[in-house]
């Protein structure tokens, strides 16, 4: 297999890589990227026989057609996904090319679902499989395991938090992008759009996390998990920067305009203010507490079996490259021993077989604290 990573060479493409090239199966892997700088790669990476560094523009739609016709799966690293995930993903169909993404933004998923990009999949028997990182991605896994063992699937909470001490570059884009205007949630057997940053409630992470504050997102879940998980009547998605004096201060910035798009004029100069908040907040000043290095998911499904009623939760933490870069490798693994079969545009829950994927997480090393909880419904 030959993967192309795009975006290779930051934190979480680097995280697809080293994993990738663990592999038997791995001839080579190529990381393009806007800035393919040898010293910007992890030893491993810069030393292994099987990478290859190239400059990729995502810009350039020709260029990434040509470069991908080489490779047996695109897989796309390059965030932020509301401005990249459609380009890519576009030029991998025409390419005729599996794609993967870890894209965490709803935008670009609603817009592959919805757009021309699913019937030329189809059409050209390709497999588009978008938001396949930790969150979304590893907790749509978790979501489908659980409900494969419900009758009946009624609720789904979906949490996670994240210590800046693991962000960098378009990480922050999301970061502050994911909490502007109004971003969707299924409540009630509805998609409904509120607004990002509200509704803030504590939930208990493992250590060294503990107790941390999580609020609305915009993530694609609310638009995937209800078109596979049929019947769910809630689906919630919150998240949080920890610790808890850097969400504040995105919110301060909201309120006060600093993370408006619309340009404003300042001394004959006209800037972006979004543009020079996301700046300002890629420098964190010396001595501010940036949390531990570790970041946290929580997933809990609620439904009903045997006439009884069933919680499912699952808790993970770990590091964020890894925690991202895995997932998407192994569901890389997985199409190329044609264990993904579905063609168009796809998201985890409806193609990853939950028990495999599983498995190898679990083979790498990663570990899932889980609960069942049974009451009876008997009375009710």
């Amino acid at each position: 297999m030959r993967a192309f990573i795009v975006g290779g060479a930051g934190g979480m493409g680097q995280g697809v890589a080293r994993d990738l090239i663990k592999q038997e199966a791995v001839e080579g892997v190529v990381i393009g990227d806007l800035y393919p700088d040898p010293e910007r790669l992890a030893p491993k990476l810069r030393d292994s026989s099987k990478v290859t560094l190239v400059k990729t523009d995502v810009n350039d739609h020709s260029a990434m057609v040509q470069a991908f016709k080489e490779a047996d799966v695109i897989i796309n690293c390059a965030g932020p996904f509301y401005k990249t995930a459609v380009p890519v993903a576009k030029a991998a169909v025409e390419a005729g090319v599996n794609y993967i993404d870890i894209c965490d933004d709803y935008e670009g998923t609603e817009i592959l679902f919805n757009s021309e990009i699913d019937n030329m999949a189809r059409e050209a028997g390709i497999t588009v499989l978008t938001g396949m990182g930790s969150d979304p991605g590893t907790n749509n896994v978790l979501v489908k395991y659980y409900a494969d063992r419900l009758d009946r699937v009624d609720e789904i909470y979906l949490y996670w938090v994240v210590a800046i001490a693991e962000l960098s570059g378009a990480a922050w884009d999301h970061s502050l992008h994911m909490t502007l205007g109004k971003v969707p949630q299924y409540i009630d057997g509805q998609l409904v759009h509120v607004d990002g940053g509200t509704d803030v409630v504590e939930e208990e992470f493992l250590d060294p996390l503990g107790t941390c504050h999580v609020r609305y997102v915009g993530h694609p879940q609310p638009l995937t998990i209800p078109k596979y998980i049929k019947g769910v009547k809630n689906v919630i998605i919150k998240g949080g920067l920890i610790p808890l004096w850097v969400d504040e201060l995105i919110k301060e910035q909201k309120e006060t305009g600093f993370l408006s798009k619309e340009p404003v004029t300042v001394g004959g100069t006209t800037v972006v203010p979004y543009d020079l908040t996301l700046k300002l907040w890629e420098k964190i000043p010396e001595g501010r507490d940036k949390g531990p290095q570790a970041s946290g998911l929580k997933v809990i499904v609620k439904g009903e079996r045997d006439g009884n009623r069933v919680t499912y939760t699952a808790d993970m933490v770990g590091r964020m490259a890894p925690g991202t870069g895995i997932p998407a490798s192994i569901a890389a693994l997985m199409m190329n021993d044609g264990d993904v079969n579905e063609k168009g545009v796809v998201a985890p829950e409806g193609c990853i077989n939950p028990d495999k994927f599983l498995a190898a997480f679990v083979a790498r090393g990663a570990k899932i604290h889980q609960t069942e909880k049974i009451s009876s419904l008997l009375g009710k």
